[in-house]
């Protein structure tokens, strides 16, 4: 529960004001506790903004899911999936904004603990699950590597979300058929 707190108080600093307007002050301050106290659940503020980014990156994937329907054709997942993706600037900018952040600025710093390197890693592995399975299904491409098509669908939606980040009067379900036109053209097979 504290740490959920003090992650939540992270993200929203990091959201508003961006990494540099993260420390240890303002974040206990916002969290409503004492400085020291950051201390006994994280090894450092690094460890803290990590954690923070790792929490915002869970929200945001709850997000997608929440109202999908896994058992539903994957091609028709995928393309509920984008278009949830594309109403997170929306619903969930802090997070959006924390991890743009967190992975942008520790990048040099704390390269073996970026959340790029661990935690898209699992996200992927769930997203290639998905992708075999509408390969067996015979929904999609049999003779693409899963796992690639996972990081390129996460690229296609990163790129997706930095694009409607970058121009807020885009409308936001044209820009997702698009992304999901493009995506699913490519992957799926021919009828």
């Amino acid at each position: 529960m504290r740490r959920q707190q003090l992650e939540s108080a992270t993200i929203q600093i990091i959201g508003q004001d961006g990494l540099s307007a993260a420390t240890a002050e303002s974040i206990a301050r916002a969290a409503g506790v004492s400085k020291g106290l950051l201390w006994r659940y994280y090894d450092d503020l690094e460890d803290l903004l990590l954690s923070a980014g790792r929490r915002a990156l869970a929200t945001l994937e709850a997000a997608v899911a929440s109202d999908a329907d896994m058992d539903a054709d994957v091609t028709e997942l995928f393309r509920s999936a984008i278009h949830r993706a594309a109403t997170l600037p929306a619903t969930h900018p802090a997070e959006l904004q924390a991890i743009r952040h967190i992975a942008i600025g520790l990048r040099p710093h704390v390269p073996e603990t970026t959340l790029r390197a661990n935690e898209y890693r699992e996200l992927h592995a769930r997203q290639a699950a998905l992708i075999a399975r509408g390969q067996a299904d015979g929904h999609l491409r049999p003779g693409l590597d899963p796992h690639l098509l996972a990081v390129t669908y996460q690229g296609m939606v990163d790129s997706m979300l930095d694009y409607l980040h970058s121009d807020p009067t885009l409308d936001p379900r044209t820009v997702a058929d698009h992304v999901a036109d493009v995506l699913l053209a490519g992957i799926s097979t021919p009828h």
